[in-house]
């Protein structure tokens, strides 16, 4: 699946409003260059003409139920052509469990639906080190994807991006912060080298 009608606005040069809901991630906790600003960077090289309005509404140590309780001030009031959805990370250690987050998720795209045409995309988190705990988190990452099976989304796995990378040699530390979890700059990279792909 392709977010087809912000695509074509981005092709034809009419002004476009992207707003990116989430955690830390999103926000580029502790960065000088997150995600979002390398995925704004992608797709202008992309798409030359186009007018793009990217705006960040990550916040550290948000869930998807604080993006639902957000969605309103932070996304809908700025009539968005799309919007990135990402969330997963603090709600797995926060003790929500899978099937909660996944009812966030779904009150997030359907209250999106209700108040606007935009087109939704799908992110999931980062990937972990070690079996045990991405083991654990795959469980909500699965609700995501599912998720965007049922209503038509689409999705960018950043988790299995990861670890594609990390397969091919790219080590695990070389992506993460201090804390083992939050991306530096090439993780950031990483992240929406995944995400450009479904534009």
């Amino acid at each position: 699946m392709k977010p087809e009608k912000t695509i074509e606005k981005l092709t034809s040069g009419e002004p476009v409003v992207i707003v990116a809901l989430g955690d830390s991630l999103t926000s580029g906790w502790m960065v000088s260059k997150g995600y979002i600003d390398y995925l704004k960077e992608m797709i202008r090289d992309r798409y030359p003409n186009s007018k793009l309005n990217l705006i960040n509404r990550g916040i550290p140590g948000d869930t998807a139920r604080g993006g639902v309780d957000r969605l309103q001030n932070d996304v809908l009031r700025h009539n968005p052509d799309c919007v990135i959805i990402q969330f997963g990370l603090n709600d797995a250690f926060a003790g929500y469990s899978h099937e909660r987050y996944r009812e966030h998720i779904e009150m997030m795209i359907h209250r999106i639906r209700d108040a606007s045409s935009a087109d939704i995309i799908l992110v999931t988190s980062v990937c972990l080190n070690g079996e045990r705990d991405n083991a654990f988190i795959d469980k909500f990452y699965l609700q995501v994807e599912e998720l965007s099976h049922l209503f038509d989304l689409p999705f960018a796995p950043v988790h299995r991006y990861w670890m594609k990378k990390i397969a091919e040699g790219v080590t695990f530390d070389s992506l993460v912060q201090f804390d083992g979890v939050h991306p530096n700059t090439v993780g950031h990279r990483l992240m929406a080298e995944s995400i450009i792909e479904v534009f």
